[in-house]
């Protein structure tokens, strides 16, 4: 298990100042899962997976891996890169282009202290290239191999070293959509096949989702929420997390009470709604409540079955053919809703729509933690 315990990282600033890059990032990640950092530029994700790698050193916390202490301040441990045995795919794939995808793959074993035999080297390059499905092209030059077969050859000549831990910084990113979307499934299926701890780092919520089987969301250096994809998209504990991980709608609110179980009515400017909350709530407290556009349900009838106070009617204010389904901008009064619908819905713009939200669909959020950091 990968333990990383109150990593604080700081850069020289302007002035002499120091400019934390991390505050107290903690996390643990087990043996043979896939643990990513998401968040927007800046917020000290990839900076947190170089300490990780030895790249940075931090000013203050610890690492280990298996129990083994790879940095600690308290201790002044800060075992070099290259002896951590951490296997690392940056952004750029950094191919050699005057070598083959077999050299490419072959060079960290050719120049490391511990010189395997050239049998042995071949056998753990041919493996490794056709766990990435390039051993028919082992004797390619790397400048003729397209955008995914160098990315599958990075992931290559990382796990020729058998890494205890893979680290990856954003190494879809250079990858047309249609490409990068193929190449989460095959990445998925090859880590769980290798059963590679692996720590991921991405700006993509697609991916993170796609991926991963825990979530760290940070801002500004800090972790401000860790969950299952499902979690940290359907329970979200603040705005930022809610409105960063997809798409979402707020609505001001406040609580009129708690109705047990999980669950609060609040007051909107367009009705009252029984909603779920998973903070303890005060009656009259300020709050907003998120719900996702795929569960605003349009329909040009009144709903049958159900409750009155979940049901609105709008107008069609704008509308997107997106192929697989329709956005369609609804204005309640003077509030705006982004719902997700099927093609077959073909209400006109300017046409009254019924809008229903259910609750259980339908999250509470303090005022006083909802501001984006």
């Amino acid at each position: 298990m990968l333990i990383v315990k109150l990593l604080c990282t700081e850069y020289p600033g302007d002035r002499g100042t120091a400019v934390r890059a991390t505050h107290d990032v903690s996390f643990e990640v087990p043996d043979g899962k896939l643990f990513t950092l998401l968040g927007p530029s800046g917020c000290g994700k990839t900076t947190t997976l170089r300490s990780i790698a030895g790249l940075e050193v931090p000013k203050s916390g610890e690492i280990s891996l298996h129990g083994k202490v790879v940095f600690s301040s308290a201790t002044g441990i800060s075992i070099p890169p290259n002896q951590r045995n951490f296997g690392m795919v940056f952004q750029s794939y950094a191919i050699w282009p005057h070598m083959s995808v077999y050299q490419n793959a072959a060079f960290p074993l050719e120049v490391s202290r511990r010189k395997p035999g050239r049998k042995d080297i071949a056998e753990r390059v041919m493996r490794v290239l056709r766990a990435v499905a390039l051993d028919d092209l082992a004797e390619r030059p790397a400048t003729k191999l397209s955008g995914g077969q160098q990315q599958r050859l990075a992931l290559a000549r990382a796990l020729v070293m058998e890494p205890q831990l893979l680290l990856l910084d954003e190494p879809l990113s250079n990858l047309d959509a249609k490409l990068r979307e193929r190449m989460r499934f095959e990445l998925k299926r090859m880590q769980r096949e290798l059963a590679l701890t692996t720590v991921y780092v991405t700006h993509d919520q697609s991916e993170a989702l796609a991926l991963s089987h825990e979530i760290a969301v940070m801002s500004e250096g800090r972790i401000v929420q860790i969950g299952s994809p499902r979690e940290v998209y359907e329970r979200p504990c603040n705005r930022f997390v809610a409105d960063f991980i997809g798409t979402t709608n707020f609505i001001d609110a406040h609580v009129i009470e708690e109705t047990g179980d999980g669950r609060c009515r609040v007051g909107t400017p367009v009705g009252v709604f029984n909603v779920q909350c998973f903070d303890r709530l005060r009656r009259n407290q300020a709050v907003i409540v998120s719900v996702r556009p795929e569960d605003v349900e349009l329909s040009e009838k009144q709903p049958e079955g159900a409750a009155r106070d979940t049901v609105c009617v709008g107008v069609v204010d704008a509308k997107a053919f997106l192929g697989e389904h329709l956005d369609f901008h609804v204005k309640i009064g003077d509030l705006a809703l982004l719902a997700r619908a099927h093609p077959s819905l073909r209400t006109p713009v300017g046409d009254r729509i019924f809008v229903r939200m259910q609750g259980d669909k339908c999250i509470a959020l303090p005022a006083a933690s909802v501001a984006k950091p």
